[in-house]
């Protein structure tokens, strides 16, 4: 396989996984400002950290209101990160590599791409956003379920699993980095405490881990049963042990595997030595953000080994 339709196929799978992401975002966060009592407010500047985004957000003069934030993370094309910038990129790479996907994936990511262009394009009035956004989170699920039963099990595949996979851990540590930062430093303030397992559920519903939770770890919702379960867990596919699992599975039958293997095994090694019970706010983010420096590690190993040379060191957008 060419390393440019290998980089093709990985960077679709991503730029998918994160469309379908930004919008679990924005679902959740809405839910949680109804859900908590007036006063008490996450606000929406914390998504744009999520992602890595206030430098180009602040640059663009808005104030982080809800509608500016949403339209930042919806339909700015200016945002690569945006939702329609995501899905503009993902049809680009599908389009480059429509001989390797099944034809029903390629016209299902352009008319996911045509109706982000006509319905998302400026963001979201706040009666239609709900259905929307879920149209591009069962629409990225519908992506995933159709390369799942119908296209062959080689090496187009595992570069679009791996993609996958490693876009979803790469999401699933920001939000706990962001979120967590806050609750478990205002675990100190009495007035904020009531609210703590409201904000914790949210964590698990950015994820759609809610149930998962509760069926695997079978206690009452708290920081570090969270933590746990989202970082060390290896049954629930969000998990970002279980997601390095997947990726190492992938690229375990790929040619000249030696390098990246050796990075994601020792990611994994370190993350199975590591205790998060009992916590602080600065510990955990420093695991977090060399856990994050840890899955650039991978990305850069696969993008060495595999992909163009020029483009290899291509950063998350």
């Amino acid at each position: 396989m060419l390393s440019r339709v290998a980089e093709n196929l990985y960077w679709l799978a991503r730029y998918m996984e994160r469309a379908e992401n930004t919008a679990r975002l924005i679902q959740v966060n809405a839910n949680l400002m109804l859900d908590l009592p007036g006063g008490v407010s996450t606000g929406w500047e914390p998504l744009i950290r999520i992602v890595e985004a206030t430098e180009a957000y602040e640059a663009t003069g808005r104030q982080y209101s809800e509608r500016s934030v949403i339209a930042f993370l919806v339909g700015d094309y200016s945002n690569p990160g945006s939702i329609v910038s995501s899905i503009a990129s993902a049809r680009e790479n599908a389009r480059t590599v429509r001989d390797m996907i099944p034809r029903e994936v390629w016209e299902h990511v352009n008319d996911m791409h045509l109706y982000a262009g006509e319905y998302l394009k400026g963001g979201l009035h706040r009666r239609e956003r709900h259905s929307h956004l879920q149209y591009v989170i069962q629409g990225a699920q519908a992506f995933t379920g159709m390369l799942e039963g119908t296209m062959n099990r080689g090496t187009g595949f595992r570069f679009l699993s791996a993609g996958r996979y490693l876009e979803r851990a790469d999401m699933t540590g920001r939000i706990i980095d962001v979120r967590s930062s806050s609750l478990l430093i205002e675990t100190e303030t009495e007035g904020l405490k009531p609210y703590q397992n409201i904000q914790w559920m949210s964590v698990l519903k950015s994820l759609t881990g809610y149930q998962m939770y509760r069926l695997k770890m079978r206690v009452r919702v708290h920081s570090d049963a969270v933590l746990e379960f989202l970082i060390l867990d290896d049954e629930f596919p969000r998990a970002v042990y279980s997601c390095l699992g997947h990726v190492e599975f992938q690229v375990s039958s790929l040619p000249n595997n030696a390098g990246p293997l050796r990075v994601i095994t020792r990611l994994r090694r370190h993350l199975q030595t590591q205790s998060l019970q009992g916590v602080s706010a600065d510990d955990l983010h420093d695991f977090i953000v060399a856990m994050l420096e840890g899955l650039g590690e991978v990305h850069e190993a696969l993008a060495q080994t595999y992909f163009d040379p020029e483009e290899a060191s291509r950063e998350r957008l």
